[in-house]
This record gives C-alpha cells, sequence and structure tokens, in this order.
C-alpha cells in the first residue's frame, strides 16, 4: 500500500500484520483517484470515511488536501495506526473516531462533500448504507457517496445509484443527489 498523490506521494504504508482489515488494492485506489480529480477539488472537500481500517483512503484524500477527513473504525488497533500516521506526517485534517459506523451515521449531523464506505464484504447490511446516508442528508447537494463492495453485489435499486465500476473482485458504486 502506498499513496499515490498529494504531499506524501510515494509513502508506504505498512501497518501491523494483525490489522482486522481488507485495504482497497493500489491498482483499485488508483483507478478511483483517476476518476475523481477530473470531477473534484480535493483543497475544499469534508470528506468522511468509513469503515476506515488503515487509514489507506483517508490519507490519500489528507495528502491531496482535503479540507478535512473524518474516518470511523471500531477497531481500536486501526484507530490507533491511522492516528499515529496522522501525527507523524502532520495531517491535523484528519479526525480518527473509534465507532461503530452505524451507530455513528445515526447521530452525525455534518454533513460532507464525499462519503466513502468500504464495509467488509460480508457485512449483509451494505445495500443500507445508501438510504441511511441520504435519509440523514449527511451528503452535500453536490456531494458523491461511494461504496466499495464485492463485484457480484448489486446496489443499483438505489434511487441515487450513478454508476459501477468494476476492478477484478472489488467494484465502486456511486450515489449522488439526482436533480428532479
Amino acid at each position: 500500500m502506498r499513496i499515490i498523490g498529494g504531499s506524501l506521494r510515494g509513502l508506504r504504508l505498512n501497518p501491523p500484520k494483525n490489522l482486522p482489515v481488507r485495504p482497497t488494492t493500489d491498482l483499485a485506489k488508483e483507478a478511483l483517484f483517476n476518476i475523481l480529480q477530473n470531477q473534484i477539488a480535493f483543497e475544499d472537500i469534508k470528506v468522511l470515511d468509513l469503515f476506515s481500517g488503515t487509514g489507506n483512503i483517508s490519507l490519500e484524500f489528507a495528502s491531496r488536501g482535503a479540507e478535512q477527513v473524518v474516518a470511523v473504525d471500531r477497531s481500536i488497533p486501526c484507530v490507533h495506526y491511522l492516528k499515529d500516521m496522522a501525527r507523524q506526517h502532520g495531517l491535523s485534517s484528519i479526525k480518527v473516531y473509534k465507532d461503530d459506523v452505524f451507530k455513528y451515521l445515526q447521530h452525525e449531523t455534518d454533513q460532507f462533500d464525499l462519503i466513502f464506505a468500504d464495509p467488509p464484504y460480508d457485512l449483509n447490511k451494505i445495500p443500507e448504507i445508501p438510504g441511511i446516508i441520504f435519509d440523514q442528508k449527511l451528503l452535500a447537494p453536490d456531494g458523491l457517496l461511494i461504496i466499495e463492495h464485492q463485484s457480484m453485489q448489486n446496489l443499483s435499486k438505489h434511487p441515487a445509484f450513478v454508476e459501477q465500476r468494476r476492478y477484478g473482485h472489488s467494484s465502486f458504486s456511486f450515489f449522488k443527489y439526482l436533480l428532479p
């Protein structure tokens, strides 16, 4: 794992081996950020990284100058690792919370320009994520929700679904408010 853009470009991430994670591959992350760089001014956005794990995605957004990155994960070792990485590299824009994502979403009131969710692939509540985020109005009006999931899973039934991009066994589904 490495940071592929911004001020920390090239930084290798070496999280402890015992973290309960399945990090986004460099290939998939590079493809995702190639899509995003044509749509988003990274310096001006607030990002919510759900199921943040190693913080790979949070660190990438912070490296590219995101105004604020909020990372949420229930694993204490993951939370400590990301907090340590943010501190080591002077990334004060990253705020890390140890919480169950679904409980966190129920009490969060801020809006975010981009929400990225990379839940465990075997989580049966993945299809509920877009509904919760849109019902809670956590996505800014011009915002983008991205969910990473197994390619065989189909999240297109939600009315805000825009497209799915496949990268091997992983896919990114994109959601946004659709104007009438």
